[in-house]
């Protein structure tokens, strides 16, 4: 663990001792060389216990895959900032790669804590990074208020989680996970328990979002640059789900009580969400709602607590993290030509740049689960065990799906297809650096076709 978060913390002085005409490349080789490091905590992915352990950090077969997407987003982020950035003066330059290390760190002390505790304050902790790349660096004045809403919702979400774990830690003398995980199931019944499951369940849930507490997520989304877009998208709302994972070990026998409204909820918002989806103008907005939609199959896949569901739930963050990233690049790679999210004025791009439009296409695929890639392969898991579980869900879950291809198919069509508007005069055209840019979100989802049991062995 140490080998992968020392590199990391060195990131930081490094940015700011590297003369000016080096720093995105040394940046972005240093960050590159950490992501294909981090491929080494793979290796352990057929042990079922906890590795690589100290006494305040571990992997084991949940945290790896999330660990793994968190270190390989740090170069993407700066491969996709670097365009709008480098007109900035140099002081900010080093301070925007320095907030997006920073971000890093505290993701890898997240999934890597082996204390409740540890994990809460570092859940915490990434708020301040990704505030600052709001209200600093985001485009429009609404920067602020998105900034509000997102710390607020989550801030208010987060507080009676540090009262749950307070009171879990009184009644059982410690918040390790090492020993909590062989506590068992609490025996719960009171009311008071189920407060305190709630409070447990509420950061976690706004975290993700649960349709209903989403409204800081799109405008967050929307507001945010680039790079923000995309670690908020593939790693922060993944937060959520492990959160969930983590602590429902011990919250057994109420979770089966208290989890309908939820999963009711989670299922209803894939409609809902979807139908947004169809009726929305900007681009940004229109990925940041398919991400709820997405996020309600995996509320509903935990929810249910069996061993597809959990394993269908982390297929689909980490395919949806790398999908999701890939379409908010392929947005910016259209503003930053057009200076326009709203998509009927920035369509017909194919004739201007046909292989940005293949790679529109296939993010489209992949963002309405096209066979075989892993999003398809979490998404039937889920719906499979839901089914399974009651088999009135299939309602819900089945139009979820028909709705998703619409507007993936609605999303593509409007941004590449038709008459180029006349007043898109000069296009630049596409960089090297926007292709592989691309690429690098597209290997790993093409490489988890050939070895899925690196994302789903570990709850078999």
């Amino acid at each position: 663990m140490l080998k992968i978060l020392i590199p990391t913390l060195a990131l930081v002085p490094v940015t700011w001792m590297v003369p000016k005409k080096w720093l995105w490349p040394t940046v972005l080789l240093h960050s590159l060389l950490i992501a294909t490091a981090s491929l080494s905590w793979f290796k352990y992915i057929t042990e079922t216990g906890w590795t690589t352990t100290n006494n305040y950090l571990a992997t084991d077969t949940l945290s790896t895959p999330l660990l793994v997407l968190s270190c390989w987003l740090l170069p993407l982020m700066i491969l996709a900032s670097q365009n709008h950035v480098s007109h900035e003066p140099l002081a900010r330059q080093r301070l925007y790669i320095s907030v997006l290390t920073s971000l890093q760190i505290f993701l890898i002390l997240a999934f890597g804590a082996t204390e409740a505790m540890m994990f809460y304050v570092m859940f915490e902790a990434t708020l301040i990074p990704t505030l600052i790349l709001i209200t600093r660096w985001g485009n429009q004045a609404e920067r602020l208020n998105a900034g509000t809403y997102f710390l607020f919702y989550t801030l208010a979400g987060s507080l009676p989680l540090l009262v749950a774990l307070s009171l879990l830690y009184s009644s059982t003398g410690s918040l390790s996970f090492f020993i909590i995980q062989y506590l068992g199931p609490l025996q719960l019944s009171t009311l008071l328990d189920k407060l305190w499951w709630a409070g447990c369940m509420l950061a976690f849930l706004v975290k993700m979002p649960l349709y209903g507490m989403h409204l800081w997520l799109p405008k967050a989304h929307v507001e945010a640059p680039v790079a923000g877009s995309m670690i908020l998208a593939a790693v922060l709302l993944k937060l959520g789900g492990y959160g969930m994972i983590r602590m429902l070990v011990i919250l057994d026998p109420l979770t089966k009580e208290l989890s309908y409204p939820f999963i009711i909820l989670a299922l209803w918002g894939i409609i809902m969400t979807g139908s947004i989806c169809l009726r929305q103008t900007d681009l940004k907005s229109l990925i940041a709602y398919s991400s709820v939609s997405h996020m309600g199959l995996v509320v509903g896949g935990i929810l249910i607590q069996t061993p597809w569901g959990f394993t269908g739930a982390l297929i689909l963050m980490i395919a949806h993290g790398l999908t999701s990233s890939a379409l908010f690049c392929l947005a910016n790679t259209n503003y930053e030509r057009t200076h326009s999210r709203t998509m009927i004025l920035a369509r017909g791009l194919q004739t201007i740049l046909p292989l940005m439009a293949t790679w529109w296409f296939i993010m489209a695929l992949a963002n309405l689960a096209l066979p075989p890639l892993p999003n398809l392969m979490g998404e039937l898991m889920i719906i499979s065990s839901l089914f399974n579980w009651s088999w009135s869900t299939i309602v819900l879950t089945g139009l979820g799906t028909l709705i998703t291809a619409g507007y993936s198919l609605y999303m593509f069509l409007m941004t590449q297809r038709g008459k180029v508007p006349s007043h898109l005069l000069a296009i630049e055209p596409t960089h090297s650096r926007e292709h592989l840019l691309i690429t690098l979100h597209l290997l790993p989802l093409l490489l988890l076709i050939l070895k899925p049991e690196l994302i789903s062995g570990w709850a078999a």
